[in-house]
């Protein structure tokens, strides 16, 4: 009986070490092989000297000498915008932040506003004045956050929109900033899926260098 006991457990520690080192150790670490060699960019997160190409973020305060803070970028959507803004003073995390949702840090989120929601349309119209103020015809995309909360990209529509702005903060004529949407514009997969989209920081690291 006894004998029988410590072979039940002699098989039991074998196997317990043997699923630890694979799985444990083995697999994790074969996964992070493959994601780092074929995968690189993903895997760390898509970084850049500027942030990060998946994560949207806040560009309204970008200093632009002699014209209104974000003016002499593009902007993204309203996530951390206007009457979405977080502001960790009053502990209020607003709507749709990028990285701060609901005040809970790394979680993000909708507002789930509905069309007839009263505040929505105050958001609305607040935003709207944002951007009149700037001499943007917003789209609705410009007053209206994304359903992550966190969406780097934009329309090219939303960018042509933003084009006025950016040429009087920065001399750069409306025409190059076409020319430049369109050559940072992502077409549609395969052709025939989903819809063209400008990532704003790729956007704007692009822009960078025409400045």
């Amino acid at each position: 009986m006894r004998y029988q006991l410590v072979a039940s457990l002699r098989r039991g520690i074998v196997v317990t070490v043997v699923f630890f080192v694979v799985l444990g150790l083995g697999y994790p670490l074969l996964v992070t092989a493959i994601g780092q060699t074929f995968f690189s960019r993903q895997t760390n997160g898509s970084l850049t000297g500027y942030g990060s190409t998946l994560i949207g973020q806040n560009w309204s305060s970008t200093p632009c000498p002699g014209h209104l803070p974000g003016t002499c970028v593009f902007q993204g959507r309203p996530d951390d915008l206007g009457p979405y803004a977080a502001d960790p003073a009053k502990g209020v995390s607003g709507g749709d932040n990028p990285l701060v949702a609901n005040g809970v840090p790394g979680g993000s989120g909708p507002t789930n506003l509905g069309p007839r929601s009263k505040t929505l349309v105050a958001d609305t119209r607040k935003l709207i004045e944002y951007w009149k103020a700037r001499g943007v015809n917003p789209t609705p995309d410009l007053v209206t956050t994304s359903g992550s909360g966190l969406d780097p990209d934009i329309t090219p529509a939303d960018a042509i929109a933003e084009v006025p702005m950016v040429s009087a903060a920065t001399g750069i004529s409306q025409a190059a900033l076409e020319k430049l949407i369109a050559q940072q514009t992502v077409g549609r997969q395969l052709g025939f899926l989903g819809s063209g989209y400008v990532d704003v920081l790729k956007l704007n690291m692009a822009l960078s260098k025409m400045r």
